[in-house]
């Protein structure tokens, strides 16, 4: 069989080499180990907070909690990641099945490596009322729904070869959740979902393709000006691989877009496993017990210092239970009250209270260690919605003040153990180098009229790159399907290439409607399930 096969007027590559039965067995081994590996570290860490087991129904959802949310990752590494490596293939730069391999390698990297802000920023999106109560049968129901409603949308436009977005998948899979939420506690779907949160997370996923196109036709454009080899704006001669400095130019940035999908895309995983282990295994991961032993006094002076800020020195009298559901309201329903800065300086006054009885966070005895979080994670989010709220009447010093102690919060809540990361990073390298085939080919030979060139590739590989690191560093999810795809778009448009309108119309119409799709879906299945369970 020729190394190449001709397919209309392009030269398709070599896409059919598999990964061998010695890759197939440690394929195999690797999904075995990862599992065995994610065991051992949940009973290890429950065993060290003092469980001596977990009772046998709810380590059974557990288990299969974790399953579908490294399911997820799974799908998005074959879903997502083909993008990364479908400019190295169409240029000859690397052969398919190294290209996975490697993309796989480095998208492994990536989620190790992350800081984790996308995470937390996901989480951030569900109810209130479900993340406080998450190792509830409606907290369950929550995390398969919007789990399962994603990997479906997923599978569906991945078998149809359309590029479409994990991220803006499972953005709809957790608003439909909250919408049915809301509603079937007899509220206004607008209620079940922080909509301040999804706009910014909605605009972000709206304007990154539109970077994505608009910055690789300018940087196509540049490099023509700049960089005058013919070769470089050439597409390849059969199989023969590009020059040597093209080549290197071409596997660097799919390098780091693959490295940069890892670290962005696999935090999506990551808030979500934590929400799952915070339900169910509360006294091991609710809280960090690992935080250093300044913690405590700064976490002390911090307290004070928002206390004032919230008080001014007038005391309020109300009882912690009072305060608790006000301040829980005020995030719920996003409506300042004359009540609401009071409760939240006596919830600040009874945590810090309770952190200094303790005298560290890792000495929070089992009993209380959920009730401490869930007033950690309330007092968090309010001080974040009071600093944007114009009602509250703060000023900058006061706000500063806020912010400081919230850092402190999140440093005692917002975590993530190296063996979650360990996880995801398996998840989503093992999916890259599995299903990766039907997307390759849509962005390879379907976006474009002619063939892919060197500088087509790179331009449209150099933005992604930089538009997903610096969406990480914003601690925003962007879809690297979305940039990607777009970017090559982009390239051929100022190419003067022509594009495959046909193929155009299939990816605008899975990004119409993959948000209300997957609300739909993640909202019917929470409502079946919230029976079931």
């Amino acid at each position: 069989m020729n190394a190449t096969a001709a397919v209309g007027d392009y030269a398709r590559p070599e896409m059919d080499k598999g990964l061998g039965v010695a890759g197939q067995l440690g394929f195999g081994a690797a999904i075995v180990a990862a599992l065995v590996y994610v065991g051992c570290s949940v009973w290890s860490d429950a065993s060290a907070s003092g469980m001596s087991a977990i009772a046998l129904l709810p380590f059974l959802l557990l288990f299969l909690a974790l399953l579908i949310a490294l399911g997820f990752e799974f799908v998005n590494g074959f879903h997502d990641t083909a993008n990364a490596v479908a400019t190295v293939i169409y240029t000859n730069a690397m052969p398919a099945n190294v290209a996975v391999v490697w993309s796989g390698f480095f998208n492994f990297l990536g989620v190790l490596l992350s800081t984790g802000a996308v995470a937390f920023g996901i989480v951030s999106l569900l109810p209130v009322e479900l993340i406080l109560q998450v190792g509830s049968s409606a907290g369950f129901a929550m995390v398969f729904a919007l789990l399962i409603a994603a990997i479906l949308w997923n599978l569906a436009t991945w078998w149809l070869g359309i590029p479409s977005s994990s991220s803006h998948t499972l953005i709809g899979s957790i608003i439909g959740v909250g919408v049915a939420n809301a509603m079937m506690h007899g509220k206004s779907g607008t209620a079940g979902v922080d909509w301040s949160k999804a706009t910014e997370i909605g605009q972000a996923l709206l304007v990154s393709p539109l970077i994505g196109f608009g910055l690789a036709a300018l940087l196509f454009l540049a490099m023509k000006v700049l960089v005058r080899s013919e070769e470089l704006y050439q597409e390849p001669k059969g199989d023969a691989p590009p020059p040597l400095w093209i080549r290197a130019l071409l596997i660097f940035t799919c390098t780091g877009v693959s490295f940069a999908h890892g670290s962005n895309d696999g935090q999506k995983g990551m808030g979500l496993i934590m929400l799952i282990l915070i339900g169910t295994v509360p006294t091991a991961y609710a809280l960090n017990r690992a935080v250093p032993e300044s913690y405590t006094r700064e976490f002390h002076v911090g307290a004070d210092a928002a206390y004032a800020a919230l008080t001014g020195g007038n005391a309020p009298i109300m009882r912690p239970g009072e305060a608790r559901r006000a301040v829980t309201a005020y995030i719920a329903d996003k409506a300042y009250k004359p009540e609401t800065v009071p409760a939240l300086a006596v919830l600040v006054r009874n945590i810090d209270r309770q952190v200094d009885e303790y005298g560290s966070l890792a000495k929070v005895p089992a009993a209380a260690t959920e009730n401490v979080r869930n007033d950690m994670y309330l007092a968090s989010e309010a001080i974040k919605r009071l600093g944007k709220d114009k009602a509250a009447g703060l000023d900058d010093g006061r706000k500063g003040a806020l912010d400081g102690f919230k850092k402190s919060l999140d440093a005692g809540t917002r975590f993530i153990p190296t063996w979650v990361k360990v996880a995801v990073a398996f998840a989503l390298g093992l999916g890259t180098m599995v299903g990766w085939k039907r997307i390759v080919v849509t962005v390879g030979e379907k976006i474009g009229k002619s063939h892919l060139t060197y500088a087509q590739g790179a331009s449209a590989e150099l933005v992604a790159m930089g538009t997903i690191f610096a969406a990480d560093h914003l601690g925003l999810p962007v879809s690297t399907t979305h940039v990607l795809s777009s970017g090559v778009a982009g390239t051929m448009a100022a190419n003067g290439s022509g594009l495959q309108m046909g193929t155009l119309r299939n990816m605008l119409m899975a990004w119409v409607l993959t948000l209300p799709v997957s609300i739909l879906l993640a909202g019917g299945l929470y409502a079946v399930f919230s029976m079931l369970l």
